[in-house]
């Protein structure tokens, strides 16, 4: 089958997905405020809960692995996303919204411990690395315009006080995903000689990969720190009216939705290991331009801060496709399912990092969590670069075994 026929019910899947999860994005947090009448520090405390109850899904994920395929467990996964948010209009206590929260936060867990394995599968044995990449990409870019659109759609709508009945379409958009999933290829069981063993020894004792996932929670700590630090920084600490949020972030979803096949291909000279230490050198340029940004006057303050987001929006460009790539190709084949499932704790321990970093180095000053993001990025930097021989090496060897 050809790959753009097998790639198109995963990318419809996934874009309606993402527009719903947009959808329900500015209103995660009032939505039980209004409806069931909690006050905000409670409805926090109960979704950090839930989100940390969801933290053992990839470590089962990957000892199951296996068993079950990649895309019946993101079906699952949506199937499970879709009953919890159909839920929500009966969660009016503190523990019906803690049981909801957890059950959308488990199934949130293991879409993203699943559905790259997914995307892995779609490659053709000995395939060139381009073509793996820019399907990365596509994905990533599909995520980031479905969800860009939802938010946009879920920002106008949350003015009118509609929450019930988004929380309906979001549950409606997860049940049509997995309905939608049942058109895309799948990949061949595991024959029983190739299954792997059910333990992590082999993945503890693989130094290389454990370093790249420490790299990438930093990395992907810079990706979500602009969506926390940001608001604050630039409401409380900067000359800049309060209505620029918007704006940045925006621009910021733009180019993140449009120009990561373009990122990929003005990399491609680079290793993918290297491509990701370019990614994190523009990172550390973005974070000290940012943390300089307390002394930049007012009128110039704006196009400075415009001209700070291009190095972070062609980071996280070059990061997305080729992380995700690198991951999959730096697996063991017979247990890459189980590798991408615990690769997801980076993106798991950069969410509930980011918060508390940006809260308590900026009671110390307003850039002060910029200057640090930027130490441990640089420190992350020189580790992925060091990183190049051994992955570079396991990419190649995977490669001249499949088309053997």
């Amino acid at each position: 089958m050809p790959e753009s026929r097998r790639l198109i019910p995963l990318a419809c899947a996934l874009a309606v997905d993402m527009f719903g999860s947009g959808l329900f994005l500015p209103m995660s947090l009032l939505y039980f405020t209004e409806v069931a009448g909690l006050s905000l520090g409670t409805v926090g405390l109960l979704l950090s809960a839930a989100t940390v109850a969801s933290l053992p899904v990839p470590l089962l994920v990957g000892h199951v692995a296996h068993r079950f395929r990649p895309l019946s467990r993101v079906m699952l996964a949506q199937v499970v996303q879709g009953v919890a948010f159909a839920a929500y209009g009966w969660a009016h206590t503190a523990t019906g919204v803690l049981l909801v929260a957890m059950l959308a936060a488990i199934g949130q867990r293991l879409f993203w411990s699943s559905f790259f394995s997914v995307v892995a599968g779609l490659a053709e044995p000995g395939e060139d690395r381009r073509r793996t990449d820019r399907r990365y990409a596509l994905t990533g870019m599909i995520q980031m315009a479905s969800m860009g659109a939802g938010t946009l759609v879920g920002g106008l709508v949350v003015a009118y006080g509609w929450y019930q009945p988004v929380v309906w379409a979001n549950a409606a958009t997860f049940l049509v995903s997995a309905v939608l999933l049942l058109a895309a290829p799948r990949e061949p069981r595991t024959a029983p000689a190739e299954r792997p063993a059910d333990d992590y020894r082999t993945l503890l004792r693989d130094r290389p990969y454990l370093l790249l996932i420490a790299v990438n929670t930093i990395f992907a700590l810079c990706s979500v720190f602009i969506g926390v630090a940001l608001p604050v920084y630039l409401i409380e600490a900067l000359p800049a009216p309060d209505w620029l949020v918007g704006p940045v972030l925006a621009v910021n979803t733009v180019l993140l939705a449009s120009g990561q096949t373009l990122a990929v291909r003005l990399v491609r000279p680079l290793s993918r290991p290297r491509g990701l230490a370019l990614a994190g050198l523009l990172w550390v340029m973005w974070a000290l331009l940012y943390a300089a940004a307390v002394r930049v006057p007012g009128p110039a303050l704006v196009p400075y801060l415009l001209v700070g987001l291009i190095f972070f929006a062609a980071a996280d460009l070059i990061h997305a496709p080729l992380s995700n790539a690198l991951s999959a190709s730096a697996a063991p084949p017979a247990q890459r399912d189980r590798y991408l499932a615990v690769y997801q704790y980076c993106f798991a321990f950069a969410s509930i990092l980011a918060p508390a970093f940006f809260t308590t180095l900026y009671a110390r000053g307003p850039a002060v969590p910029w200057l640090a993001l930027a130490l441990v990025t640089t420190v992350a930097t020189v580790m992925v670069h060091a990183l190049n021989g051994p992955l570079v090496a396991r990419e190649d060897a995977a490669h001249t075994s499949a088309v053997r």
